[in-house]
């Protein structure tokens, strides 16, 4: 089996999202190549600075930091470009703070899935990270939901594009499957007579 070519790494803050999605993106190429990250963060006050401070310091050397903000598919298609490595893979650190930083909330999410369909073609590997906000607290602005909204389309649009999605949870990964294939594989256990196995957990 070929390894995944485009994989989204998703999770809630400080659940290991990042950690895990480094150790794949080193695993998926050469290993002692160039690893691509992408930082979509923008140092926007103190404390995000001193949050984009600490990921630089502690990226493994490695790879090679780009801070493209906003542009950030642009910048997943020149990395094909590198003469060195033109399938080097690229990690993406984080879509959250890329829609953040897109105008009126509104993201290239057209662009970014070509960029990606761009370098599965090429047999570039391309890692995303992105936090998942829909099972927190109701946002109570009006901005905080429309975030909310347009992060959660970005994550499911990423997530249809790509192989492998995970959910990252207290240090703990799920494996997320596709809508489509659950629904296959509850039609088939129906159909052989195994339907109620599923709701054997009720009460």
């Amino acid at each position: 089996m070929s390894s995944p070519r485009v994989t989204l790494v998703l999770g809630g803050s400080r659940s290991g999202k990042s950690a895990l999605a480094e150790r794949l993106a080193l695993a998926a190429g050469d290993p002692s190549g160039t690893v691509w990250y992408l930082a979509t963060g923008v140092a926007t006050d103190p404390d995000m600075a001193q949050r984009i401070d600490a990921h630089r310091a502690g990226r493994p050397a490695r790879f090679r930091t780009v801070e493209c903000g906003a542009a950030l598919p642009d910048a997943l298609t020149a990395a094909l470009t590198d003469p060195d490595d033109p399938t080097a893979p690229a990690l993406v650190d984080a879509l959250g703070t890329w829609v953040a930083a897109a105008e009126g909330l509104a993201p290239d999410a057209d662009g970014l899935l070509a960029s990606l369909r761009a370098r599965r073609a090429a047999g570039a590997p391309t890692v995303l990270v992105s936090d998942e906000v829909g099972m927190g607290v109701h946002p109570p602005t009006a901005v905080g939901r429309r975030f909310r909204d347009a992060l959660g389309e970005v994550n499911a649009a990423v997530a249809a594009e790509a192989d492998v999605a995970l959910l990252v949870v207290a240090g703990r990964v799920l494996r997320l499957d596709r809508v489509e294939d659950v629904v296959a594989a509850l039609a088939e256990d129906d159909s052989a007579g195994e339907g109620a196995s599923i709701h054997r957990a009720a009460p």
